[in-house]
């Protein structure tokens, strides 16, 4: 909890400087955002290599990070803006978490090994599927936090795409999900 609490102190500090964050994220951090991020190890807990496509702010990659701080393993935060990936360095150091930062766009890092790829309001799944196809192809599971129009999404993304799926409605928002995507293949 006490690096949870750095950890949004940090944002504060820093989201001032370069508008990481909407104002009412801050506001919203505990439910909005640590919870809907820590809801994520649920899913796959024995998992050792994490990647966060989009990592933004560090929702959900630094709370994953936090979370499984002493258990091994680590957590690759994906972005292509630099001021956020100087950010999430800023953050990973003071923290001293199990964290990789790299500066790239989703559609060009490529990763063999990682276990479980997350992403959160990055992209409509059709375009995220594009991102995240070289590693869910090499075997990683899927974990992407969507909103309410995530069926209209999955049916778009069904033109391009054939895939294995599980949608588990998210514990801190009524009209979130969790999509749960593996077996990809274009169609």
């Amino acid at each position: 909890m006490a690096d949870l609490e750095r950890f949004r102190e940090l944002l504060a500090e820093w989201n001032g400087r370069m508008n990481l964050v909407g104002p009412s994220a801050l506001a919203e951090f505990w439910l909005r955002h640590a919870y809907d991020s820590a809801q994520l190890l649920g899913f796959a807990p024995a998992a050792k290599t994490w990647a966060d496509l989009g990592a933004g702010a560090g929702f959900p990659g630094v709370v994953l990070a936090i979370l499984r701080k002493d258990q091994g393993g680590m957590v690759h935060l994906v972005d292509s803006l630099l001021k956020r990936c100087r950010f999430l360095s800023a953050v990973a150091e003071d923290l001293v978490l199990p964290v990789e930062v790299h500066h790239a766009r989703g559609e060009t890092w490529k990763r063999k090994g990682v276990d479980i790829l997350t992403a959160r309001a990055l992209a409509p799944l059709p375009r995220l599927l594009i991102y995240a196809e070289p590693m869910l192809k090499a075997g990683a599971t899927g974990l992407f936090l969507k909103g309410r129009d995530v069926e209209a999404e999955l049916t778009e993304a069904r033109k391009s795409w054939t895939f294995r799926h599980d949608l588990t409605p998210s514990l801190s928002d009524p009209e979130g999900r969790v999509l749960k995507l593996w077996s990809l293949a274009r169609a």
